[in-house]
């Protein structure tokens, strides 16, 4: 008998293999493929107009292990066609290292046993009001915002709804946008529910992600806590999911293959027919559009948990005061963070770049430091005396050696949080300072320095954008942001969007157990919109008007963007190459196609990028056609296609 089995590969299409084995869909087996045994899944149909004359190979071996779910199936399928990407990639996402994992003993679930514990939190009735609207339709396919100012409780509001799932047998699901995050909420989850949730990110062992891949697969693990790549783990009986800080920009993969989580997320419980909870302080624009349509239900968390009061906002105007040469830190802003440190305040200085100066220049010779692989400066790390570019990973050790005379006379340009902790660690020689971004919070030390900060034996922090994403720090009563005038600077159609909601994220770290706290705004341009938008507390005033702009330009969420990226490594062929794919496509789709341009970063690993952008009405029309004739399309020879479906970044 002839079987359609899908593998894990860059086919869009299952191939025919045969077998005597009483097989159905779902069932995972392994195939010859070449000179490669493989596995593989059984697929609901078979290739349509297969022209193609492969040798139909027989099935080796049927795997022991619960079949992959048609819901599951129907959403690996849309979420292809979706994206524009082969269903072999899409399955392959939901295996690990090319493979499944056959039943496992049951012991070595042991350490995920969900044992609910009996906890008595103390809900508001704001907290209880949301809850209820949260449970109302617990047992099928709805999306609900559950929006709170940062401290309101939204965490213990989303808990209560999985233990009620739980409850009943079902799995959860929880996602998070940071893989740093998951350290200091396992903790609270552990305090909540009384056993460990399973982690699930690109960290972690081989081994573990075996145990967990199974676990779920078997229903064995209850709830999962994981990055994006968690869903698409082969959940046995998912009964809720939770997106936490749905906003965020990095639940959008940006390589191999790329897809918003989020997004995605809510097209898999749709197809599952389970609930789905969105959580945020600040809704995505495509979030709050849908809430103003009625797609989504609302619930809102406006008073923080114990009427814990929010921080007081002041503006440091940097016209009235001038700093000295090379130092970012006012002496009003000293004078008022001497004030804090006097009241046990733990401070916070917040600047959203890694490393020491994102630009070094010698004054002799005035060489730059450029990568290699992109168009970028190199970014200077002092601690290791390393140019590192944050693109591509290349580095390399700062050179000293000058054409204009023996050594190097460096300028180094601007700051990161590496040069404004030097600065803070001058002005407050005698206070403990960690610095908290991606370069020291991924380390094995991390979850130390994490619980120094908590437990006050961290002074003041130094930190990007990282710190703002969902940490708990009940000392924290003082953040200094030291540009916000960088935050305005740049050309990303979100970047008003994502400026918001980051400091209104970051302002939420502060004063959360009831304490006065203050947020100082460091700038050179004191009417500045974006610390007014801050300020006022009601983001909605912000989403009516950024829809508006959004509604009269054409832009998401209005219409669907798709960008086409083509890299290559002639500048000369890749553009001809682009305006050749444009001509071809312009009046053959329902859209208008943009472009080309190069791509900001025009140069990224050594190969050049330039960008088409079709804009387009909102529907799977779209993806089709332009699947459809990108098959047709014949490439020149080193010229590879990016397809990004509903850009956030434009880099």
């Amino acid at each position: 008998m002839k079987f359609p089995i899908l593998l894990p590969n860059i086919f869009d299409y299952p191939f025919t293999y045969e077998s005597d084995l009483k097989l159905k869909i779902g069932d995972y087996v392994i195939v010859p493929f070449g000179k490669s045994k493989i596995t593989g899944v059984v697929w609901d149909e078979f290739e349509k107009n297969n022209k193609k004359t492969f040798k139909i190979k027989k099935v080796l071996k049927k795997l022991e292990i619960s079949p992959l779910k048609k819901d599951t199936i129907k959403f690996v399928n849309w979420f292809a066609k979706y994206n524009l990407i082969p269903k072999g990639m899409a399955f392959k996402l939901s295996l690990l290292s090319n493979r499944a994992i056959e039943k496992l003993n049951e012991e070595k679930y042991r350490y995920f046993e969900a044992n609910l514990k009996k906890n008595s939190f103390d809900l508001s009735p704001e907290q209880k009001k949301s809850l209820k609207l949260m449970n109302k339709f617990n047992d099928k396919f709805r999306v609900h915002v559950l929006q709170g100012t940062t401290g309101s409780g939204k965490t213990i509001v989303y808990f209560e709804a999985l233990k009620d799932v739980i409850n009943k047998g079902f799995q959860g699901l929880i996602l998070l946008p940071e893989i740093g995050l998951t350290n200091q909420f396992e903790q609270k989850f552990f305090e909540f529910f009384g056993f460990k949730p399973a982690i699930w990110h690109s960290g972690i062992s081989k081994k573990k992600k075996e145990i967990i891949w199974s676990g779920a697969k078997e229903g064995n693990i209850k709830v999962i806590i994981g990055a994006r790549s968690s869903l698409f783990l082969p959940f046995n009986k998912l009964g809720l999911i939770i997106v936490d800080e749905e906003h965020d920009p990095s639940y959008k993969q940006d390589e191999g293959v790329i897809y918003n989580a989020r997004d995605m997320a809510i097209v898999r419980a749709s197809f599952e027919d389970i609930p789905i909870n969105l959580i945020s302080a600040v809704p995505s624009i495509e979030t709050y559009e849908n809430i103003k349509k009625g797609k989504y239900s609302v619930s809102k968390l406006d008073k923080r948990y114990k009427d814990a009061a929010l921080p007081n906002y002041e503006i440091i105007n940097l016209n009235n005061t001038k700093l000295e040469k090379q130092t970012w830190l006012s002496k009003e802003v000293i004078k008022k963070i001497n004030y804090h440190l006097e009241k046990k305040d733990q401070v916070l200085f917040f600047l959203n770049r890694r490393g020491f100066a994102p630009h070094v220049l010698c004054k002799k010779c005035f060489n730059t430091f450029v990568c290699p692989n992109c168009s970028i400066n190199l970014v200077y790390h002092k601690k290791k005396n390393t140019l590192l570019c944050h693109y591509c990973g290349f580095n390399s050790l700062l050179n000293r050696d000058c054409s204009k005379s023996e050594k190097c006379n460096f300028i180094f340009t601007g700051p990161g949080v590496e040069r404004i902790s030097e600065e803070v660690k001058k002005n407050f020689p005698n206070k403990k300072i960690e610095i908290f971004s991606s370069d020291t919070m991924n380390k094995k030390d991390s979850l130390d320095k994490l619980n120094k900060i908590i437990n006050n034996e961290v002074e003041i922090i130094v930190g990007t954008q990282l710190i703002s994403k969902g940490f708990h720090f009940p000392n924290l009563n003082c953040i200094v942001v030291v540009d916000i005038d960088l935050s305005t600077q740049g050309h990303d159609l979100r970047a008003a969007e994502k400026n918001l909601q980051l400091y209104h994220q970051l302002s939420g770290r502060a004063g959360r157990m009831g304490k006065p706290a203050t947020v100082y705004f460091q700038t050179y341009n004191k009417n500045t919109k974006l610390i007014s938008e801050i300020t006022n507390n009601n983001p909605e005033i912000f989403l009516e008007r950024e829809l508006e702009i959004r509604k009269r330009n054409k832009l998401p969420p209005y219409e669907r963007f798709i960008s086409l990226i083509l890299t290559g490594k002639n500048e000369e062929t890749l553009e001809k190459e682009a305006f050749q794919l444009k001509t071809f496509l312009q009046d053959k789709i329902s859209a208008k196609v943009l472009g080309p341009v190069s791509a900001p970063i025009f140069r990224l690993k050594r190969k050049f990028r330039i960008r088409l952008l079709i804009r387009g009405p909102k529907s799977l029309k779209l993806q089709n056609s332009i699947s459809l004739l990108i098959s047709r399309y014949k490439f020149s020879n080193g010229i590879k296609l990016t397809v990004d479906v509903d850009p956030i970044n434009f880099n």
